[in-house]
């Protein structure tokens, strides 16, 4: 099976993307009507207030804002993979035409990297903002995962592979 062009694995992976891109549009929506709710909730406090959150044995009452910044987390989340995916599926666009040392690629896989990045320190961010904002609560440590960082990395390998082949192909270009 081939893997550029059409028809090809890169094709096939690029619909993939496509439904997932839209999956993630209708998820990324669904956190912003329910922090449009939340603040409409909010200017009545008996409805919002009476929320409560169950970790083992402790309860803790969460309010408004709590529940603000935990969709607002879940929404910078879900924007995050959203941008990877749609860079993604701009990459495999150029794969399907046959054109993998696009020189747009190598901008966009330094984007996916940065946002990889992003996404593996937000983690660390949202824990340090929960303990804080929940003091008794008992909010799981995020450990380090060198497998995220790895892939950071990998992926900015990628990105200058493909700046030397676009390189290289725009040589070939200018060569008679």
């Amino acid at each position: 099976m081939r893997a550029l062009g059409p028809g090809s694995v890169s094709s096939f992976l690029k619909i993939i993307l496509d439904v997932v891109f839209i999956a993630l549009w209708i998820g990324l929506g669904a956190v912003a009507l329910m922090m449009l709710a939340a603040i409409l909730f909010s200017f009545n406090p008996q409805l919002i207030d009476d929320i409560t959150i169950r970790t083992g044995s402790n309860e803790i009452q969460a309010g408004g804002p709590v529940l603000l910044g935990g969709l607002a987390a879940a929404g910078l989340y879900l924007g995050g993979v959203l941008v990877i995916v749609e860079r993604l599926r701009r990459i495999f666009a150029t794969l399907t035409a046959g054109d993998p040392f696009h020189p747009e690629n190598v901008r966009r896989l330094r984007v996916i990297g940065l946002v990889l990045a992003g996404l593996e320190i937000g983690r660390y961010v949202v824990y340090g903002v929960g303990m804080w904002a929940l003091p008794g609560a008992e909010i799981t440590r995020p450990e380090f995962s060198p497998t995220a960082w790895f892939s950071v990395l990998v992926v900015f390998v990628l990105a200058e592979i493909f700046r030397e082949g676009a390189r290289l192909r725009r040589e070939a270009e200018l060569t008679i």
